[in-house]
């Protein structure tokens, strides 16, 4: 009789297995299905390749790699290749805070002045005063979007330099009463932790993070790739063509983007994060941590008047990612911008749902990849978002006349109203420093101090305004025009930067001749 009941509870849990996996199988999608249309949308892009990977209840249950690692070559990704993952590295920055406030280090309503007593803002010393920890990672302290992204763009200075620069920026709305997307500030909370652990950035991500979680492919800085095989190649984009560029080395600023890394990893870092910070037995974020930085610290705007396509209710920013909802579910991620690498990291977390898109060009589908991956398992529509958002892409492409604006006013058969030796000199930037106008072999020439990479050559455009001739291709910008200001005494007082671009906002250096 025993044995009986023995062989009959043996069948019953060998069926109950084989239900549950059977349940498990229809409960994902076709990944076939999936498969075809990222590649079919990689080549739509025209993006040089794309890796992709989905995790489902703590496992990388797809990987899609497609295109190739660069332009002309043969060379197709996997789910280890390396890609620069830019801003998704700020979650990294904003966990290693929660860590050293859970060892009493830090506290998260920290003035950041204490901690680095030459930080200021918009030479306003209450205000200089007041910043929080909190406050420079959501983005609240008054400066604009990217706003002084010039200032350490290819620049070889230090972090200090970069922060005591940005001192001087100008203030695009009232602290803490608005949303102003900042990478200097992310840079300032690097230096806050090398200052309370006496250990860089890198070397804290390292041993709390990417050790424990075995990211063991995940670099730091650009430097590490000299011995790394396996990596994607950068590409700028210049009309209808992608262009291989070189690894940017982004070490000294790497708190706000310096992380290099792939799907195999970054799917490690989402499994983790949707654990709330629990690796095994042990708790490397807290209840208080995973719930402060997944808190909305700043508000974004919601038309509740309208329908949205996300089926979207809130949207904002916690500490270090951007929060929302995906039709009333609540989305964590964020999106990372590199010179030649676009990239996004995305998770449902009430249904352990994750995406990672990393891709090698800057007419990129991470977000219409990412959609299409989460409305498979969401079963939230069918929605082609890869038309739809490269519709969308053109459409604002075409509109954008900001070059051909300055092309079509260009006066021909003109000439500069002062002497050309009266443009040469040293002018001063108070974000930036030295700027400096020579003339060489008859041309004149444009160096930025600790940037010899922005070095250009200015070619006469109509009256006292020069055409910039870079002596690189930038991923960023490309055509750009200088404009020497000129005083009724016809001396030569500044300089004002006319390079469209949406990143790199050349015009408010505002330099002013000093010799």
């Amino acid at each position: 009789m025993l044995n009986s009941l023995m062989k009959k509870l043996l069948l019953f849990s060998v069926f109950l297995v084989f239900f549950v996996k059977s349940i498990d199988a229809q409960s994902l999608p076709d990944f076939n299905k999936v498969d075809r249309y990222f590649e079919k949308m990689v080549k739509d892009w025209d993006v040089p390749s794309a890796s992709i990977g989905i995790v489902k209840d703590g496992e990388l249950v797809f990987t899609g790699n497609y295109g190739t690692k660069e332009v002309g070559k043969s060379n197709k990704p996997d789910e280890n290749t390396l890609y620069a993952i830019a801003s998704n590295s700020k979650a990294f920055t904003s966990a290693i805070i929660g860590m050293l406030v859970q060892e009493g280090k830090l506290d998260w309503n920290d003035r950041v002045k204490d901690h680095l007593p030459y930080f200021s803002l918009f030479d306003d010393p209450w205000i200089s005063s007041q910043v929080t920890i909190r406050d420079i990672l959501s983005h609240r302290v008054g400066l604009g979007t990217f706003s002084g992204d010039v200032i350490w763009y290819k620049n070889e200075g230090t972090a200090e330099d970069f922060i005591r620069r940005a001192g001087k920026l100008p203030q695009a709305y009232d602290f803490r009463a608005g949303y102003g997307y900042s990478n200097l500030m992310y840079i300032t909370a690097g230096e806050i932790i090398q200052k309370v652990s006496g250990k860089s950035w890198a070397d804290n991500v390292k041993e709390r993070i990417l050790e424990p979680l075995g990211m063991d492919r995940t670099l730091t800085s650009a430097k590490d790739l000299i011995n790394t095989t396996n990596v994607a190649t950068p590409h700028g984009r210049e009309g209808e063509k992608n262009f291989p560029i070189a690894f940017e080395d982004w070490e000294t600023i790497a708190a706000t983007g310096g992380l290099i890394s792939s799907v195999e990893d970054i799917s490690k870092w989402m499994i983790f994060n949707m654990n709330h910070g629990i690796l095994g037995q042990d708790t490397l974020l807290t209840k208080e941590t995973r719930n402060m930085v997944w808190s909305m610290h700043n508000v974004h705007p919601v038309d509740h008047t309208q329908p949205n396509d996300l089926g979207r209710h809130f949207n904002g920013y916690g500490l270090g990612w951007t929060l929302g909802d995906y039709h009333g579910k609540m989305m964590v991620g964020h999106t990372g911008g590199y010179d030649g690498m676009i990239t996004a990291v995305s998770m449902i977390p009430e249904e352990k749902l994750g995406v990672v898109v990393l891709t090698n060009g800057h007419q990129s589908p991470i977000m219409a990849a990412t959609y299409y991956a989460l409305d498979r398992f969401l079963k939230t529509g069918n929605k082609d978002w890869s038309d739809d958002m490269l519709a969308r892409r053109k459409k604002a492409d075409k509109n954008d006349n900001r070059i051909t604006e300055i092309q079509e006013t260009q006066v021909k058969n003109t000439k500069g109203t002062v002497e050309r030796n009266a443009y040469a000199g040293k002018y001063q930037s108070d974000i930036y420093g030295i700027i400096e106008v020579k003339i060489e072999n008859n041309k004149l020439r444009l160096y930025f101090e600790d940037a010899p990479r922005l070095s250009a050559t200015l070619e006469h455009w109509h009256y006292d305004t020069f055409e910039i001739k870079w002596d690189e291709k930038h991923a960023w910008f490309d055509f750009g025009t200088l404009q020497f200001m000129i005083n009724n005494k016809q001396e030569v007082t500044g300089m004002d930067f006319n390079v469209p671009n949406d990143d790199i906002f050349f015009e408010e250096l505002k330099p002013k001749k000093i010799k």
